[in-house]
């Protein structure tokens, strides 16, 4: 604890007073332009990662960056896209998963997760990784299954991300655009999902 109280006394020393006519406005409210959906990983830093302020992004994290299929149950992801969506509207909408996820790693070896019986459930929503299984990638190594499941997994949650119905309707109303991304941790790359080649492509 004493690492992160210390973090706070130099933000409040060197960082709020430089920054103090931004967090005034954004005290006042939020107008993000992009919803950021992603793993709970904590080697995944958004604001690091893409260079954002305070404000910029709303993100929704969860283990395995799931959006899970539509149905009449609450959960915390489906709600917080509905505001992004509805409220906030925001213009750009992205699935961000990542190299070495430990979800997936766990949906390919289920007995890690005989004690956990929440995330169990959970990761039934990555089922269709499977489905949406990308090429290897010789740059991948060792890893290249995983990360092939990986890349599967943002295909299907962008598939689910789409079949929302605030989705789905700000789409055919033209003011959101929907992405699929998968961060590299190794190299610091993104690459984002390509339509019409259905393939991964490197971004930048």
């Amino acid at each position: 604890m004493l690492k992160l109280i210390e973090g706070h006394k130099r933000f409040l020393a060197e960082v709020f007073p430089a920054r103090k006519s931004h967090f005034h406005l954004l005290a006042e409210g939020q107008a993000p332009m992009w919803l950021f959906i992603t793993c709970a990983d904590s080697r995944v830093l958004p604001d690091m990662i893409l260079g954002t302020e305070p404000g910029d992004l709303f993100i929704s994290r969860s283990i395995g960056n799931v959006v899970p299929a539509t149905s009449q149950d609450g959960d915390g992801v489906t709600a917080t896209i509905e505001y992004a969506v509805d409220v906030l509207r925001v213009r750009h909408a992205i699935v961000c998963g990542h190299s070495d996820c430990g979800a997936l790693k766990a949906a390919l070896d289920r007995k890690s997760l005989e004690n956990l019986p929440r995330a169990r459930r959970w990761l039934e929503h990555v089922e269709k990784a499977f489905d949406y299984k990308q090429p290897l990638n010789p740059a991948d190594g060792a890893s290249g299954e995983l990360a092939a499941v990986i890349r599967g997994n943002v295909v299907a949650q962008l598939m689910n991300l789409r079949a929302q119905p605030p989705v789905a309707r700000a789409i055919a109303e033209r003011r959101l655009t929907a992405h699929g991304w998968y961060y590299d941790i190794l190299t610091g790359r993104i690459e984002e999902y390509d339509e019409k080649q259905k393939r991964f492509v490197v971004v930048g």
